[in-house]
């Protein structure tokens, strides 16, 4: 089943519900059936937080069935697999291995990787839109200890650089997997070519494809360990969306901890010195850009992964200033008739087709158009909604679009895509109506009710 095109909002609405409901496993949903048959973690947290205003119950379902496959370490792994499609999906089960660590959960297969840490922002989205409060309460509770130990873990383990960032270890914890900002640490190591490689889908010959499975593989055989990444792993870059993303998700566990009966301190204290880190080891020339840790060097594309750090509800204003001009500029939405194109325009790595080196995401352009929101820019934010609803209202519910022409690229009926129109389906804005508070400003949130 392919979403048709949708002109009205009540038939783009039953069309987004419809490919949920098909996506649906269990408790679960899968990002598109077939292509990606497991419970993606970046997928599942934009599904809970596209549903939460819709069917709250629905989006804690989601983020327990996901946060089932946490380690006891604290790390939510990127992928948890479904038994019944268990090696459909390469690299699967029987690559990672996970039953093999001590830590690993025992009823649930999983990667050995983790994702951008989004599951905070999605608790308090269900918490804040809750209709019955003593259930959303009960959520609260339930996973708060879990949000606070991946947090942990993201501080302790993956501080690889020791300035208060937390470093990913593979391009595909990104979520952007083959952005232009891996082409330089990746063409650092050394030839690679893996043994199955009829296997690997590849998307483009230039791709990295074996080089991401010979990293995978290099962490599965140090047996996952946080000091083999410390001091032997080839591959470990400061990505400032991953990092944008912790820090507006410590801000929104400050706001769950006094549901959960905490203090909020120390997650405000975390906030802090992520956001020194970001001002102090990736931000120049105006924008922010990710730090190659073994080369240590900053890497020079321009991605919409920098402008990442805009989730930050006190990130100052000048700066604020300096990324929206170079996000409404030519480089990027100025050159583009279905913002936000996922590189820089003029950039020679620029290309409308491949996977996060052009195309527009819906994903990407709701966390930007919340941070708009958040700063007050109300009329980009508008400018995102429209721009986003009209791709999908063209070409359905891809896995991202052309950002010249609007058509649909990869996956067709893609979960996140499904969900997050749902989210700007309910906020109004489409119909020029004053924007809600986005879920990645809880603080902001609060004042802005006074």
């Amino acid at each position: 089943m392919e979403a048709r095109a949708a002109i009205d909002d009540a038939a783009l609405e039953r069309e987004a519900w419809s490919v949920l409901n098909a996506n649906r496993m269990g408790p679960a949903t899968v990002p598109a059936p077939g292509l990606y048959p497991h419970q993606w973690s970046w997928d599942s947290t934009f599904v809970a937080l596209g549903l939460a205003r819709r069917d709250g119950r629905r989006a804690g379902g989601e983020l327990l069935s996901l946060l089932a496959g946490q380690w006891s370490t604290g790390m939510v792994p990127h992928i948890v697999f479904h038994p019944i499609h268990a090696e459909v999906y390469f690299p699967g089960p029987s690559v990672w291995r996970s039953a093999e660590h001590p830590a690993s959960p025992r009823r649930v297969a999983t990667s050995g990787l983790t994702q951008p840490p989004m599951h905070a922002l999605a608790v308090w989205q269900v918490w804040r839109h809750a209709t019955d409060r003593d259930e959303a309460a009960a959520l609260v509770r339930r996973l708060y200890p879990m949000l606070v130990a991946q947090h942990e873990y993201l501080a302790t383990t993956r501080d690889l650089g020791g300035g208060g960032l937390a470093a990913i270890v593979h391009p595909w914890e990104s979520g952007m997997d083959d952005s232009p900002v891996w082409d330089d640490p990746l063409e650092a190591l050394p030839g690679i070519r893996y043994a199955r490689r009829e296997e690997l889908p590849d998307r483009h010959p230039d791709s990295h494809q074996d080089r991401y499975v010979w990293l995978a593989l290099r962490y599965r055989d140090s047996g996952y360990d946080g000091s083999y990444l410390r001091q032997e792993h080839p591959f470990a870059v400061e990505e400032p969306m991953f990092n944008g993303i912790w820090l507006a998700s410590c801000e929104a566990l400050a706001e769950l901890a006094p549901v959960a009966g905490a203090d909020p301190g120390p997650h405000l204290e975390a906030a802090e010195r992520i956001r020194a880190g970001l001002l102090e080891r990736l931000w120049t020339g105006g924008v922010f850009h990710a730090r190659d840790l073994r080369s240590g060097r900053l890497i020079p594309v321009c991605t919409v992964g920098c402008f990442g750090p805009m989730l930050d509800p006190r990130l100052p204003g000048d700066r604020v200033a300096e990324l929206v001009g170079v996000l409404e500029s030519a480089r990027f939405m100025g050159a583009a008739g279905y913002p936000v194109p996922s590189c820089e325009i003029r950039a020679p790595q620029f290309d409308r087709s491949r996977y996060w080196r052009g195309p527009s995401w819906v994903n990407a352009n709701w966390l930007l158009r919340q941070a708009a929101i958040l700063h007050g820019r109300v009329e980009l934010a508008r400018q995102l909604t429209a721009a986003t609803l009209r791709m999908v209202r063209q070409s359905g519910f891809r896995e991202c679009f052309d950002p010249f022409d609007g058509s649909g690229r990869g996956g067709r009926d893609f979960s996140w895509s499904a969900a997050l129109t749902l989210d700007l389906l309910a906020d109004g804005m489409g119909r020029g109506e004053a924007p809600g508070t986005g879920p990645c400003s809880p603080r902001g949130h609060r004042s802005a009710r006074g």
